[in-house]
């Protein structure tokens, strides 16, 4: 039994090892932007979330999906060289939403020679005033 569990926990440590390696190939200047309170009626608004590609290689963005259909992301489609900046924007729709709000947008990306992607997570929050409270 004492064999198992240390086989259990040794495994789990090197996967959290393997996946905290795959997600310094982008480093981000925010992971989280909250938005604070926003007024329904003023519309959509939107998140940038700027990143540089830490790796040695080339890496492209192959998915970028958002928990809801109410936020909508947008990323570049050409591969980031080593060492380049970019970004991807996250635009939420406050209208027939009002409350506070917490959404995900998960990035899936592939180095240069990989054949396996990666994946890391970004949050947009904040909430949002009803327009009948607007006065």
């Amino acid at each position: 039994m004492k064999t198992r569990l240390f086989l259990l926990t040794a495994l789990f440590a090197l996967a959290g090892m393997a996946f905290a390696q795959d997600t310094q190939a982008l480093e981000f200047e925010k992971r989280v932007h909250d938005f604070g309170a926003i007024n329904e009626a003023d519309g959509r608004v939107e998140a940038v979330f700027e990143f540089t590609n830490t790796s040695n290689k080339p890496i492209t963005l192959t998915n970028v999906q958002a928990s809801c259909g109410c936020t909508t992301p947008n990323w570049p489609k050409e591969p980031i060289a080593p060492g380049k900046k970019s970004y991807i924007t996250a635009t939420y729709n406050p209208a027939g939403r009002p409350g506070s709000f917490n959404k995900s947008i998960t990035i899936r990306y592939l180095k240069a020679g990989d054949e396996k992607a990666s994946a890391t997570v970004l949050n947009i929050k904040g909430s949002v005033i009803p327009k009948a409270q607007q006065q």
